[in-house]
């Protein structure tokens, strides 16, 4: 098979380029600025953990509802191109908007608005992936995706980065330093978006019953909840992504915090995130070449074996030295798993459904993005030890393993 990229491959995989700087940035920046606005505003500390805590799960819950909706709203003819540019204007604009804010509480409704905007716009893009590829080619293409979002994040980021630290010496103020790097995050991720815009159409959509396109959208969404049932391979693989994806993005997410709870070095800690991004890049690129010659539920179920194993790493993890280590291992598995998950999912669903389908595939990340922060908290506090209470996740790529190796069971 021949691997390169077509021309329309690379301009879809420039949209992951542009929208990992807001993620980039959300992960790293964003919190610390928003704990600078609170604690001006005279929040303390407690509160403002508690505050960005509930941001990100309202945002959070508004993507796990809107989702299959809006899913299947996109999968009506020439709808997934018109509600893309839709939700990307939220998120663009609504980055804008955060650098021109003092007001924490505004700056904390703006977030909710630019994220989900951001997140939504995540369950247009993949399900694109049937228009723009072939089956045979979506696992290099999305591994693709991931991998160069990785590496071109980091373009952004290092700029903000050197503006907001270097704020003083460039003789300008902490806010004018982060709205700077927010017009630079939203620059890029709108630039980044343009190739694909201009030249995406919509291949594959679901006939319309000759009524309303929004009565329709339900109709089908109700219809596809039904189909999930009889299908097992289907329900099985959300079943397993629920539980393996579930410990992905709460060792993504909590990283960092994990870290300082121990008492790491902050700046070191930072580094070691972009690390991660670094690794990854090559890591996805190599998984997404060797897919072509193995079979991708054997590399997913790899990567899931890997990442049980850095949950066990992790217990004994106390050290700055080891924390390097801990990157370095989640950079070589972390976007090939979300990459050949994307594919896999998108090779056994409908084409004509895609939106739908990605849409109910989001409810699976969402609704794992609470349960796993909320099994490490409540072991660590239980058990007193931060460690045991990542350690924990062990049990959720177990269970994940369980799962996808009965959808790989059914062809």
């Amino acid at each position: 098979m021949n691997i390169k990229l077509t021309s329309m491959e690379k301009k879809w995989v420039l949209y992951d380029v542009g929208n990992s700087a807001f993620t980039m940035l959300t992960a790293t920046i964003l919190p610390i600025y928003f704990n600078y606005l609170a604690e001006s505003a005279g929040v303390s500390s407690v509160d403002y953990l508690a505050f960005w805590g509930y941001a990100a799960s309202i945002s959070t819950l508004i993507v796990a509802l809107l989702g299959p909706t809006l899913g299947s709203l996109a999968d009506a003819q020439n709808y997934k191109k018109k509600l893309f540019i839709a939700v990307l204007a939220v998120g663009v604009v609504g980055c804008v908007s955060l650098g021109f804010t003092s007001s924490w509480i505004l700056f904390l409704v703006l977030y909710i608005i630019t994220k989900t905007g951001y997140s939504t716009s995540l369950i247009f893009y993949d399900a694109m992936l049937t228009d723009i590829t072939t089956e045979d080619r979506m696992d290099t293409v999305s591994s693709s995706g991931y991998a160069w979002g990785y590496i071109g994040s980091c373009i952004p980021f290092v700029a903000c980065l050197g503006v907001v630290l270097g704020a003083g010496s460039l003789g300008i103020s902490t806010p004018t330093a982060m709205m700077i790097a927010f017009i630079i995050t939203a620059a890029w991720w709108l630039l980044s978006s343009l190739p694909m815009l201009k030249n995406y159409k919509q291949k594959y959509y679901a006939e319309s019953a000759g009524g309303h396109v929004v009565s329709d959208s339900f109709r089908r969404l109700g219809h596809t909840f039904r189909e999930i049932g009889q299908e097992k391979q289907v329900l099985f693989f959300l079943i397993a992504f629920f539980f393996y994806i579930d410990g992905v993005y709460t060792i993504i997410d909590m990283a960092t915090a994990y870290g300082q709870a121990l008492g790491l070095d902050s700046t070191g800690l930072l580094l070691a995130l972009l690390l991660t991004q670094i690794v990854a890049f090559p890591c996805a690129l190599l998984f997404g070449r060797i897919s072509a010659k193995y079979n991708p539920a054997t590399l997913i179920s790899i990567c899931i074996g890997a990442y049980f194993c850095i949950a066990l790493y992790a217990i004994g993890l106390d050290s700055q030295a080891k924390f390097w280590i801990l990157a370095v291992l989640v950079g070589m598995f972390q976007g090939t798993i979300q990459a050949l998950s994307r594919s896999y999912f998108a090779k056994i669903i409908p084409a004509e459904k895609s939106g739908e389908y990605f849409g109910i595939l989001d409810i699976c990340g969402k609704g794992a993005a609470f349960f796993g922060t909320f099994l490490v908290s409540i072991v660590s506090q239980v058990t007193g030890k931060v460690n045991a209470g990542v350690g924990s996740l062990s049990i959720m790529f177990l269970l994940g393993l369980f799962f996808f190796r009965k959808a790989a069971s059914y062809k």
